[in-house]
């Protein structure tokens, strides 16, 4: 199994996507064909989030096809995955009605690399229930692709701005572990991704990530460490 799991699509630069163009050459391997993942585009249409994306890929050779606009051979004949972020929920919802989950889950375990970024790294989890995200519409349920082990909270931080009254990350991530103690999420700051091969994790990136298992206090993860998940 091959995954590249991003936290995020924007660069500190602003640009997109384009701290992940060596990482997703790597993965793609040589490989052109990709079919991409837009459900979690809300406010703009499917069309033009496929579009800003291939804009993103064309340095690498890639060509995308819109899974709102595909047939089942271009899903037969895709050579990688990529899904992209937005709302989870919304990802999710789209999915399971259009029966992806299933499609997609049977394709990465044959083999086929997938790459996600925050919305889309969540939908490889057990679980969306980790997201950062308003449940805007109703997915029929929270389970996900489950293609790793562990949960995934994208943008990881746990800042809180001067005044406000509200949880930090830490203590939303403390609630979802009272809820499921036998979970374990990774706090993935941004910039930072995972790059899973057969059954190693490694944590890529400028920063270190945060383990949490329920029982046990949160353990800082250093850039390159192989996680033990």
């Amino acid at each position: 199994m091959e995954l590249l799991l991003l936290s995020n699509s924007r660069s500190p630069d602003g640009g997109y996507l384009s701290h992940a163009q060596e990482l997703i050459r790597a993965v793609a391997a040589g490989r052109k064909r990709v079919l991409f993942v837009p459900f979690a585009a809300v406010t703009f249409s499917w069309d033009q989030y496929t579009a800003n994306v291939q804009a993103a890929m064309d340095p690498l050779g890639l060509v995308l096809t819109g899974a709102h606009a595909a047939g089942e051979r271009d899903i037969a004949e895709a050579e990688l995955i990529m899904v992209g972020g937005g709302n989870t929920f919304q990802l999710l919802k789209e999915c399971r009605a259009r029966g992806l989950l299933q499609a997609l889950r049977a394709r990465v375990a044959a083999g086929l690399p997938y790459i996600g970024w925050s919305a889309g790294s969540n939908l490889a989890c057990p679980s969306i229930c980790t997201t950062n995200d308003m449940p805007i519409v109703d997915p029929q349920g929270f389970d996900a692709l489950g293609l790793v082990d562990f949960q995934i909270n994208p943008h990881y931080t746990n800042a809180l701005p001067a005044g406000h009254q509200g949880e930090t990350r830490d203590q939303r991530i403390a609630e979802f572990l009272a809820a499921n103690p036998q979970a374990t999420v990774v706090g993935l700051p941004e910039g930072d991704w995972l790059r899973v091969s057969g059954t190693r994790t490694q944590l890529g990136g400028p920063f270190p990530a945060r383990l949490f298992q329920g029982g046990r206090e949160a353990a800082q993860i250093s850039p390159e460490a192989v996680l033990a998940v």
